[in-house]
């Protein structure tokens, strides 16, 4: 039986299990799902090892960076972005031979594009992490004006207190990478002049549970479009079971 899984720390609200092993039941595909919650990216050797009849894997936070060095072979796409979210294991004799890929970027890109409208010019990406960079990349490619906001003063980032109503106004499409407002931290939502938006703003939430979080509550009260990332991640197991299998 094949085994697919995902790496992370921690894992307690995980999305792919779920699909995935209903997938293959539904399906009749003679696989199996499992979660590998792992303390430290160097736990990777041992996961491995101990599961020789590994194919494929997902990869989610913190180690969307930091897999890319035990990794034989990166996408160029995952590798200009500097962040891998799907791992295709290959066992060749007794070898393994590790194939780096970022599904983020195909998941954001077709869930936001049906949204995006003329006026839509140039965006807010809550966060720096793995996620944000493929957003960010996304965007980009989409012919969109893409900028990180953060609480900490970097190159190319603006901090959450520079974010005045003129800079909502420009930047109308915004969209949520960090874990503010995940369940349970349902009362949380990153800290925006909301009052500022109308319905010329876009509001992207990676979160899917709760389904509507503070951020796009917030957001929809002043006639903002807001969408959460459900369709993202179904979008995103569809490329990875491609990934996988290619």
């Amino acid at each position: 039986m094949d085994k697919y899984g995902l790496i992370g720390y921690p894992l307690e609200h995980s999305f792919s299990i779920g699909y995935f092993n209903e997938k293959f039941q539904s399906e009749n595909i003679d696989a199996v799902y499992e979660n590998f919650e792992i303390a430290s990216i160097e736990d990777l050797q041992e996961v491995l090892a101990t599961n020789p009849e590994l194919r494929g894997l997902n990869v989610t936070i913190p180690y969307k960076e930091k897999v890319m060095s035990y990794l034989d072979h990166i996408t160029p796409e995952a590798r200009a972005i500097g962040a891998v979210n799907v791992i295709q294991v290959q066992h060749k004799g007794s070898k393994i031979f590790l194939k780096g890929f970022n599904s983020d970027v195909i998941g954001f890109t077709r869930s936001i594009e049906p949204m995006l409208e003329r006026f839509h010019k140039k965006a807010l990406v809550l966060g720096t992490g793995g996620a944000a960079k493929a957003v960010h990349f996304a965007l980009k490619a989409l012919g969109l004006e893409a900028v990180y906001v953060s609480r900490y003063e970097r190159p190319g980032t603006i901090q959450y207190e520079r974010i005045t109503p003129d800079v909502i106004h420009e930047y109308n499409v915004i969209v949520n990478c960090t874990p503010l407002g995940m369940y349970p931290h349902v009362s949380d939502c990153p800290p925006l002049p909301y009052e500022a938006m109308d319905s010329h703003n876009l509001l992207y939430d990676l979160i899917y549970n709760p389904d509507q979080t503070l951020f796009m509550q917030k957001g929809a009260a002043r006639g903002a479009t807001v969408k959460n990332g459900l369709e993202m991640l179904l979008l995103q197991a569809f490329a990875s079971w491609e990934f996988w299998n290619s």
